[in-house]
């Protein structure tokens, strides 16, 4: 049997399943593929949704050369090379990129002058947000656009539709495992299908699980994604709930995710949801982040299970998270105080506090704006009180 994720990989937009946010008629990012104004744009979503056959669809609409590459083998003189060789063209070509979160910053500051001159249309992607691996000039140059899992409705009936076109023998309770196990893949169903269907007809739900014991944890259905178990991690931890916290933790480890980008996640929410209620907790954060970079799985899974059971079981205060952003959307906003004369360099009328016992009183901001509100929680109380012995 040919490959079957080959054989029936989209060619237009109205036969790739599952992105109507993105390609219905009337979303933006179809417009702009039809109008011919796609600016440079980087895809992210689960593996299997459809990422590179939209960069292959967009290519054929705008009849452009088509070249694909991956971040992690990119050579710069390859580029380099197509750039040359479509100097004059009228059409330029279309350079696809995968795993575009891997790009270095020397890579990204290669292709950065050839997106301003348009010498390419460039679309990357990702698994991954690629928001933060991209440079601020890189982001400025282009369009993020995040595609979703596909669901199990849209899955079955493409399941069926390439079933009736090969005249498969199937059982009908393999239809439901081949989409429950995918979770939202469309190429893995399809690898599924294939390999099950050399190995006997009918296909029975036996020889399915002998392939696939278990439904795949990376890129799941849409309620249940990499994004949305990360975030019902987070969302736990942040409500106190021990056992629910370490069941998405659980989730994530047994989905293939990498144990730095947990302890990543956790160390933010040490600061942003727990902060100076418990300090330590930031500590514990950065610790865990450190070992589970030397030890790797299947051991880091015990320290990121202590720290998340740490900052689940610790008093929550965001009171930290709040004051640093009303502070920047204060100078966002063209807020902008002048520095008292006194704080300022050699300045000879600024007071020496440990001249005073420590404190004396002087005035270090041009306004009287507050942007700590302490929440006197866990330790933050008790820094509360020192901070009012200080000054009082």
């Amino acid at each position: 049997m040919v490959n079957l994720a080959l054989k029936y990989r989209p060619q237009t937009l109205d036969s790739l399943i599952g992105q109507e946010h993105l390609l219905a008629k009337g979303a933006v990012l179809r417009k702009l593929i039809e109008a011919d104004a796609l600016p440079h744009i980087f895809l992210y979503g689960p593996p299997g949704c459809g990422k590179t056959s939209l960069a292959r669809i967009i290519a054929i609409i705008l009849e452009r050369p088509f070249y694909e590459m991956n971040a992690t083998t990119l050579k710069i003189e390859d580029l380099r090379k197509i750039f040359k060789a479509h100097i004059n063209a009228l059409q330029k070509p279309l350079i696809f990129i995968d795993e575009v979160h891997r790009l270095s910053k020397n890579q990204q500051e290669v292709l950065l002058p050839f997106m301003e001159n348009q010498a390419a249309l460039i679309i990357g992607a990702s698994t991954e947000n690629p928001y933060y691996s991209l440079t601020a000039a890189m982001r400025s140059r282009s369009h993020l656009f995040e595609l979703k899992s596909i669901q199990e409705k849209e899955l079955l009936a493409f399941l069926e539709n390439i079933i009736s076109l090969e005249d498969i023998d199937i059982e009908e309770e393999v239809k439901e495992y081949l989409v429950f196990s995918s979770t939202g893949d469309v190429r893995a169903m399809l690898n599924l299908l294939e390999s099950a269907s050399v190995v006997e007809s009918p296909i029975t739900l036996d020889i399915l699980k002998q392939i696939r014991p278990h439904a795949m944890q990376a890129g799941s259905s849409e309620s249940e994604s990499h994004y949305e178990l990360t975030s019902a991690m987070i969302k736990s931890i942040r409500g106190s709930d021990i056992d629910a916290s370490i069941y998405y933790l659980a989730r994530l480890i047994d989905g293939g995710e990498p144990a730095e980008f947990i302890a990543r996640r956790l160390a933010i929410l040490a600061s942003e949801d727990i902060g100076n209620a418990n300090p330590p907790a930031l500590n514990l954060a950065s610790s865990t982040l450190n070992i589970v970079k030397h030890i790797g799985y299947p051991e880091a899974r015990i320290s990121l299970s202590q720290l998340v059971i740490y900052l689940a079981s610790s008093p929550k205060s965001n009171a930290a998270y709040l004051a640093i952003d009303v502070a920047l959307n204060d100078i966002q906003n063209g807020q902008i105080y002048a520095i008292p004369s006194h704080l300022k360099t050699h300045a000879k009328r600024y007071l020496y506090p440990h001249d005073y016992n420590g404190w004396v009183k002087q005035s270090y901001l041009t306004t009287s704006r507050k942007y700590y509100h302490t929440k006197q929680i866990g330790f933050e109380k008790t820094l509360w009180q020192w901070h009012e012995k200080i000054i009082n």
